[in-house]
């Protein structure tokens, strides 16, 4: 177990690492500012009085790019069964006719930490309609945005400095769009019961142990073989998290997301007896309401499956999966989420952003910096200009 509603197998041990460890206690002794959103006594630049106004609305469009808009897609995908309104999702430049025409929308949300994100700035300028209702997430300081708020007559809140696009998640950049959502916001805030959970945090180190091991052994490809489909946009999140904090100094992980049991037939074969250079991932989370097979149209060949559901069956598979993996000794952690709910995606938010954290300083790399990123915007605007 990692905590009571989600169940873990870690990798295989290693040797105990007494490095990691102490970069564990450094960590919570001398904590990066953004640590603090975590918990539920962080200080919103927004008050929930602010928002009443802006929960009647039931067609909401979030704009931005990155780290501005990943996490509260993938609070949205994760929990949608608990959701009743109309949420769309702004993430890319698109040039579909359909996309643009989307008269349903009433509240806009626009979110970029500098300000200047040049898609968000185009996306802004191309939908936004002059009878929407705004709202701008930014740092507090001129830019493209702040310039905006008094043409649109928006609400702005601020996106403090010190909180990382990738680390935002249970800050304003998330929480307000969870808000909106009518998601219970403080029990997402899971810190300060994880930090006392000694399971958790015993794997929590074990496993950037384990993955510090496969790095140094030539394994750089971390396959997510992601079994639920509301979790996909969790592990888009995730990827950028991974790949963005520890990609410098020519070291890093390429996290791959795989949609299972879909790539059994396609990928499947690759994983299995291709190179190894990999390690694995398996993600499924276990849902009440379950879609159940039609016993009337099973042959007799196939009597196995009657009063089965989808979920058991796609349960099934990833066992076997998991079988397969320990007999060819391909190293694999595996999550299976008991419970859909608030608490649970905030222990695993904790989770994989501590793992990123650790892994950063064991590789001697800064995490909460891109800088070769800014090289593609800075030569854009040359071409543009």
């Amino acid at each position: 177990m990692l905590t009571k509603n989600i169940n873990f197998k870690n990798f295989k041990k290693f040797k105990k690492n007494k490095i990691v460890k102490n970069l564990f206690k450094n960590l919570l002794k001398n904590q990066p500012s953004f640590l603090e959103t975590l918990k539920p006594n962080y200080k919103y630049s927004y008050s929930k009085k602010t928002l009443v106004k802006y929960k009647k609305f039931s067609n909401i469009r979030i704009i931005g790019m990155g780290g501005s808009i990943l996490g509260s897609e993938a609070i949205h995908s994760f929990l949608k069964k608990k959701i009743k309104k109309n949420f769309y999702f702004v993430n890319d430049l698109k040039n579909s006719e359909n996309y643009l025409k989307n008269k349903k929308i009433n509240l806009n949300l626009i979110i970029s930490k500098s300000g200047n994100t040049l898609e968000t700035i185009v996306n802004s300028n191309t939908l936004i309609k002059n009878k929407d209702h705004n709202i701008i997430i930014t740092e507090d300081k001129k830019s493209y945005l702040t310039n905006l708020v008094g043409q649109l007559k928006s609400e702005i809140f601020e996106h403090k400095n010190y909180i990382g696009g990738r680390y935002s998640v249970l800050s304003e950049v998330g929480m307000l769009p969870a808000e909106l959502m009518n998601l219970n916001e403080n029990k997402f805030k899971q810190f300060n019961n994880i930090i006392k959970n000694k399971i958790f945090i015993n794997n929590l180190i074990n496993n950037v142990v384990a993955t510090l091991h496969f790095i140094n052994n030539g394994k750089f490809a971390s396959i997510i073989l992601n079994y639920d489909e509301q979790s996909e946009n969790l592990f888009k999140w995730y990827q950028q998290l991974i790949a963005e904090s520890l990609g410098k100094k020519s070291k890093g992980l390429l996290p791959v997301v795989s949609s299972m049991p879909k790539d059994n037939h396609s990928l499947m074969q690759l994983y299995l007896d291709g190179p190894k250079k990999s390690f694995y991932t398996f993600f499924n989370t276990l849902d009440n309401k379950d879609v159940k097979i039609d016993n009337n149209n099973i042959l007799s060949s196939h009597r196995y499956l009657k009063n089965q559901s989808i979920q058991k069956i796609k349960h099934s598979q990833m066992l076997a999966s998991e079988k397969v993996f320990n007999k060819r000794k391909i190293p694999f952690r595996s999550f299976k989420v008991l419970k859909r709910d608030e608490k649970s995606l905030g222990e695993l938010f904790c989770f994989f952003i501590l793992e990123t954290i650790l892994l950063g300083r064991s590789l001697n790399v800064n995490p909460f910096d891109q800088p070769s990123v800014e090289l593609i915007k800075k030569e854009t605007k040359k071409i543009l200009i």
